[in-house]
Parts: structure tokens; C-alpha cells; sequence
């Protein structure tokens, strides 16, 4: 089988005048109107499409995209410096199976492969073979990639923060698992037997923005940065779509009588809260408990409701508490962020479902 990719030459070294260099393109800004939205494992990329400028590649690879033909797709190849290529496997109960190739697009040589575009894989010596596998440039591969076989063809640009994650990507260990997977980048991966479907750099391909959902991999104890003394446990049940928050404090001893307390008993602070979820937010009942000391019975609790908590998550790591407590008339906002960052890459796997 023959790979469907560009290919890396070995460069001499060459000597470009001060004046080449202003004319080298540091960005290209070619006219667009539509985005696309890569789903990985690392988070969201954002790829702005130059259909004005390519038309023919952009129908052809958003056909693909409306299709549905990269879902449960995956990275397949990542040459460090170079490249990270897909667009031309998919992997679904434990089986890969080739993407279904449309008729191949004719070549639309017109902008170059800078770092952080996207652009179309071909057969070898047949400029006008792309059919659905694309790559994105890690580096300025325009030497390369510009003019060997007939121009690769540059149809997108990442934006944002996107090539962060890309680079996310083609920092992962790659393996050889036998052509056309020789230089298959993989997540943990033990070195030995079947490669599992979360070992892979899963794709999806949309045209609309992915909303953040809040996920049980956002179960985890959250604390306030402004303060660094004001803390939360969070548990999302996604089977149910509710969120169960606690937000208290304990004295190791019951503070003297005469002592005030802003909220709940001396030295006993516990609100918890529970409601649904929709997206990344939450609205949440409080309840708040009286009575108890730390590691005793006596004297018992009781329970009463007493306001609301909102929360809202901006990403895996931080969010914000809106919260209002007609008791002690006391409201506002609390920005929090995880303690430790244990379940982020989980939240990030199951935050886009």
C-alpha cells in the first residue's frame, strides 16, 4: 500500500539574503468564511477555511466533515519538526477501517505550508490525488512541501491557541504498529500489545463549536486562587445530569458562645448543594447544616435550605461560583481552579461528547 503523505527530504543548508527574509510570509491571510472545530484528546482547535481562495479542497474536505466520515477518527502519523497527519483511518470496537474515499480533488497550488496551516496528503507523484487525509505543518515546510508534487494544498489555518495543542500532539511517543502506522503517535501507551481506543489521538471534525459539558472527570476538590483558603468539592453524576457541591469549614473545638458567626453555628461552616447541569453550568440548591463538632455526635445536626449556588466552568481547570445566601444576606462570586490536576486530562477526554 502506498502512503497517502507528503514526504520529508533532507535540506542543504542555504545562505538567504537579509532582504529574502523580509519578503518570507509570516502569516498567511487569505479571505475565509468558515470554521471547523477538531475535537482531541489535548482540547479544541479552530480552523479557519480559505474557501474563497481553495474552493474545490474546502468542498471536498467539508463534504467528508458533513458525512461524517472522520468520527472515530484518529491521528495516524507525526514526524517531529515536520508534520501530523490524519483524516484517513477510523477505529471503532477495537476495528480500523480506512475512511471512504471520494473522487480525488483537483490541485489548487496557492498558499504556502507555514507553520500552522493545514493542508491536503497526496499519492505520490499524482498532483491531483487528494482525497480525504490532511496534515497540519509543524514548521515552515514551504521548501518542501510547496512545490513537491505539483504544491500540497494549503486550505486552512489553525487559530487561537490552537497549535499549542497541535504541538501537544507531536510531542507524544511514536510508534511503529506496521504500515501504514509506522510513525503512529500514541497516549501512554505500554509498548506491547493491542493499541486500545483511548491510546489513540481520537479526532472529530465539526463545523459548529463544540459546547464544554461538564463531566466526571471534574470530580475533584477546587479551591479559591485570590484566597488560597477557600475551598470546594465537586461531584458531577453524569448518568442522572446532576452536581453535588460541599463548601464547609470545622473547628477542631466549639468556639466559646459568645462568639458570632457570619454563617451557621461557631465555628461551623457547611453548605452543600445539589441541582442539574446543562453544557458547563449548574444551578444548585444550598442546604446548610447546623449543630456537630468535628469528630463527635453532639450535638446533632439539622439541615434547612438556605439560597443558591451557580456555577459555571470556563475549561477542566477553572470556573466560577455565583452564589446567594438570603440567611446572612451575603452574595457573590468566587473564581475557582482545581487543587490538583490529576483528572484534567479526563475532563478533557469526556468534556465534548
Amino acid at each position: 500500500m502506498r502512503s497517502n503523505r507528503p514526504n520529508r527530504r533532507i535540506r542543504r543548508a542555504a545562505v538567504h539574503t537579509f532582504t529574502f527574509l523580509l519578503l518570507l510570509p509570516l502569516w498567511i491571510s487569505p479571505a475565509w468564511a468558515t470554521s471547523v472545530f477538531f475535537q482531541t484528546p489535548f482540547g479544541v482547535v479552530e480552523v479557519d477555511l480559505f474557501e474563497e481562495t481553495t474552493p474545490l479542497t474546502v468542498a471536498n474536505f467539508l463534504q467528508y466533515v458533513n458525512d461524517g466520515d472522520y468520527e472515530n477518527s484518529f491521528i495516524h502519523r507525526s514526524v517531529p519538526g515536520f508534520i501530523v497527519q490524519g483524516g484517513g483511518f477510523t477505529f471503532l470496537n477495537g476495528t480500523v477501517t480506512p475512511v471512504p474515499a471520494d473522487p480525488p480533488v483537483i490541485n489548487e497550488p496557492a498558499l504556502s505550508n507555514i507553520r500552522g496551516t493545514i493542508a491536503m496528503a497526496k499519492q505520490p507523484d499524482d498532483p491531483n490525488s487528494a482525497t480525504s487525509q490532511w496534515f497540519f505543518n509543524l514548521a515552515d515546510n514551504s521548501d518542501e512541501l510547496d512545490n513537491q508534487n505539483g504544491g500540497f494544498i494549503v486550505f486552512g489555518q489553525v487559530v487561537g491557541d490552537g497549535m499549542a495543542i497541535i504541538d501537544q500532539i507531536a510531542d507524544l511517543d511514536i510508534w511503529n504498529a506496521g504500515a501504514p502506522f509506522n510513525e503512529i503517535p500514541l497516549i501512554d501507551y505500554a509498548g506491547s500489545g493491542a493499541i486500545a481506543k483511548e491510546e489513540l489521538v481520537n479526532i472529530t471534525i465539526s463545523t459548529e463549536a463544540p459546547v464544554f459539558t461538564m463531566n466526571a472527570g471534574m470530580n475533584d476538590a477546587w479551591f479559591n486562587p485570590d484566597t488560597a483558603g477557600q475551598g470546594f468539592f465537586v461531584m458531577v453524576f453524569p448518568e442522572i445530569e446532576r452536581v453535588f457541591l460541599a463548601w464547609f469549614t470545622y473547628d477542631t473545638d466549639r468556639p466559646d458562645a459568645s462568639i458570632e458567626a457570619n454563617l451557621g453555628d461557631p465555628g461551623h461552616r457547611w453548605l452543600t448543594a445539589f441541582g442539574s447541569y446543562a453544557g458547563n453550568s449548574a444551578s444548585l440548591e444550598i442546604e446548610i447544616t447546623e449543630g456537630g463538632i468535628f469528630d463527635s455526635g453532639d450535638p446533632a445536626t439539622s439541615q434547612s435550605a438556605d439560597g443558591t449556588i451557580d456555577i459555571e466552568f470556563s475549561d477542566c481547570e477553572n470556573g466560577m461560583i455565583t452564589y446567594d445566601i438570603p440567611s446572612v444576606n451575603r452574595q457573590g462570586m468566587i473564581p475557582i481552579q482545581r487543587i490538583t490536576l490529576d483528572n484534567v486530562a479526563l475532563c478533557e477526554e469526556l468534556a465534548f461528547p
